[in-house]
């Protein structure tokens, strides 16, 4: 077997070399290795190193969640940029608002069907009260004691803290007391003062986003963390981005997965007309693999970017592919091309193919079932 130097000692691309020793010897990268690292054409040496150091971490295991998103409204006060799912009109023809009967019967068929997570964000609906999104995690709780209930990003937090004029801390504690698990990392897209201004003038900024999740840790409350990716936001925006991530998890540790999301062009007013190319998505994915070297999982969101670049990322730094989310509607509104829903079975056989061990898991990557240990 050619061994993982040998491999590398390939590289052509001599701005690599002192990031290849680097990881290594297991010393941690810096900005300039980022950059290095996006602006590199050696996508053989790139992915190799990703691989290796998701193979140090989580061996050939690759893992998947049956779970349900759920967007209770579409309705919202804020007016962003790049969003295609929002309307703050709703008297819009798009606009909907479910009920709490609604939602219930959504957990209920998630739950009959084998999901041990519902996901919950949506707008922030100006005529909704405090207690009507406490009710909504209170009355899944009630019916569904067992699943995994993670709701309400950053930015929602933030919004029922003003509504209720409660502190950060006081929501959480809130809402952990009627049934809250975890928090999704939505809401973070990029950083930059500088794109937000463009994209999401009126979104909270990234030291809120930051403030809110460390809250949240402190509390016993894990998340995620997100980035978006491929509107206007340059190299360098991106790198920084990663690394406040990655700042944030050595105070904290509470970060369970890392997930670029890579933008969506159509039906909002950015203008920008293309997708993300495959190989900005693997180079992303690879990038935050090695300059995240804190964090325990990258994802590889197959409903941003399609099955098979999936796929592929599961062999440049991802070592997770989300799961059969049922329903999505936020991407899907922006023109993402994947299909709505996975199912179990296809989920195996994707990560089988990608030569990795498939690994069923809960939100907090507990294992459930872990699948033939021989790659297809």
């Amino acid at each position: 077997m050619v061994s993982i130097e040998k491999k590398l000692s390939l590289a052509t691309d001599k701005n690599l070399f002192p990031v290849i020793d680097k990881v290594l010897n297991e010393r941690r990268l810096s900005f300039e290795d980022g950059i290095n690292l996006f602006k590199t054409h050696d996508l053989n040496t790139l992915g190799l190193l990703a691989n290796f150091v998701t193979q140090k971490k989580n061996g050939n295991y690759a893992y998947f969640v049956i779970n349900r998103q759920i967007n209770p409204t579409n309705v919202c006060s804020l007016d962003c940029k790049f969003c295609a799912f929002a309307t703050i009109d709703k008297n819009d023809p798009k606009a909907y608002e479910l009920s709490t009967d609604e939602i219930l019967k959504k957990v209920r068929y998630a739950v009959e069907n084998g999901a041990s997570e519902v996901h919950i964000v949506g707008g922030l609906h100006p005529d909704w009260s405090f207690e009507d999104y406490i009710n909504i995690v209170k009355q899944i709780r009630h019916y569904f004691p067992t699943v995994h209930i993670k709701a309400f990003t950053a930015v929602e937090i933030d919004y029922l803290s003003r509504i209720s004029g409660l502190s950060y801390e006081e929501v959480f504690l809130r809402l952990k007391e009627v049934g809250l698990d975890s928090i999704p990392g939505g809401g973070a897209e990029i950083f930059s003062p500088r794109a937000r201004r463009v994209i999401a003038p009126e979104k909270i900024g990234w030291k809120k986003y930051l403030q809110i999740h460390k809250i949240a840790h402190r509390l016993g409350i894990f998340s995620t963390a997100t980035m978006l990716y491929g509107h206007i936001e340059t190299v360098e925006e991106r790198v920084d981005h990663i690394l406040k991530i990655r700042e944030a998890q050595d105070e904290t540790g509470g970060f369970t997965c890392f997930i670029p999301l890579a933008y969506q062009p159509e039906n909002n007013e950015l203008g920008i007309q293309e997708h993300t190319s495959g190989i900005d998505d693997l180079k992303t994915i690879a990038v935050s693999r090695l300059l995240l070297d804190n964090l325990p999982h990258i994802k590889a969101y197959w409903v941003m970017i399609g099955e098979k670049v999936a796929q592929i990322a599961l062999n440049f730094g991802a070592d997770d592919i989300d799961g059969t989310i049922m329903e999505e509607k936020i991407a899907h509104f922006a023109g993402a091309k994947s299909p709505t829903a996975q199912q179990k079975e296809k989920l195996v056989r994707l990560i089988k193919e990608a030569g990795k061990i498939p690994v069923e898991r809960d939100t907090l990557y507990n294992p459930i079932k872990i699948y033939d240990e021989q790659p297809v």
